[in-house]
């Protein structure tokens, strides 16, 4: 298995997903997931849906809250197109996101393989420790008393801020298009709500800091046929680009698939003493 850095995340070659693969060599992908937040697996050829399941399986229990389709080769795997007699179409373009925001426990796997690549439609990539990194202490400051809210019904918060459960980075919890309103100071004796202009105007905000250093945080991930991804769901954020949703007879049909593992943990503030270090 040969490993190659990318400016986020490593490119795996010489290991075969669709084969038998030993149970050292998974534990090592799992620690290798944690460490560089995303893995991309090329030349894969097509992966089924059972064995995509079954490598899912690796990581955790899979859960399904996402739409099905009727082509879908498995009732866990999420099958997106930009044809909707292929696949779920409108997907991924409601702005940078983790999947299962809206979740107690946010996913903590996300898992994609391309069955059919388009001429464009890349997945974009943001590492939530470095995007952290790069704020002014004002910014930071702000970020630090901020909830999101997906639906003011279920009364779910969510700290924006929090350190990531297993590897205790500093990382984010956020739906760019399913936040309904934000709590400043949730955890003092004066928490307040955002209106829709308050709420508004911190998206807008979060999506700047994203991308006025794109250069530097955002990895663009060009789809090559036989790609498979594992990505740590907790750790980076991801957004489909524009072309993802064009009709077939500009940019040709597109098939992704993708699953999600049930998260485990709860976005908190409190550091668990059991996170593996950070070095």
């Amino acid at each position: 298995m040969d490993l190659s850095l990318l400016k986020l995340g490593a490119e795996v070659r010489g290991i075969r997903l669709a084969d038998t693969v030993p149970e050292e060599t998974i534990n090592h992908i799992k620690d290798l997931v944690h460490k560089h937040k995303i893995l991309i697996f090329r030349d894969q050829g097509i992966i089924t849906g059972e064995r995509h399941v079954e490598i899912s399986r690796w990581f955790g229990e899979l859960e399904s809250t996402f739409y099905k389709h009727c082509r879908s080769p498995h009732p866990d795997i999420f099958r997106v197109s930009n044809d909707e007699k292929e696949g779920c179409t409108n997907v991924g373009r409601t702005g940078w996101h983790i999947d299962g925001s809206f979740l107690e426990a946010p996913f903590s796997f996300s898992i994609y393989h391309i069955v059919s690549v388009p001429k464009m439609g890349n997945t974009d990539f943001v590492s939530f420790d470095q995007l952290l990194e790069s704020l002014t202490q004002e910014v930071r400051s702000q970020w630090d008393r901020l909830w999101i809210v997906s639906d003011r019904r279920s009364g779910l918060t969510h700290p924006l801020i929090y350190p990531h459960p297993i590897t205790g980075q500093e990382t984010l919890c956020f739906h760019l298009g399913m936040t309904e309103m934000f709590v400043w100071d949730l955890d003092t004796d004066h928490p307040r709500t955002t209106d829709w202009l308050e709420t508004t105007k911190i998206l807008k905000s979060i999506h700047q800091e994203i991308i006025k250093n794109k250069r530097e945080l955002i990895y663009s991930h060009k789809w090559e046929e036989g790609d498979f991804i594992i990505s740590d769901n907790l750790a980076v954020g991801h957004e489909a680009t524009p072309e993802t949703q064009w009709h077939r007879s500009e940019v040709g049909l597109r098939i992704l698939h993708r699953t999600t593992i049930r998260g485990t943990n709860v976005p908190t503030k409190q550091k668990d003493k059991n996170r593996l270090p950070t070095s």
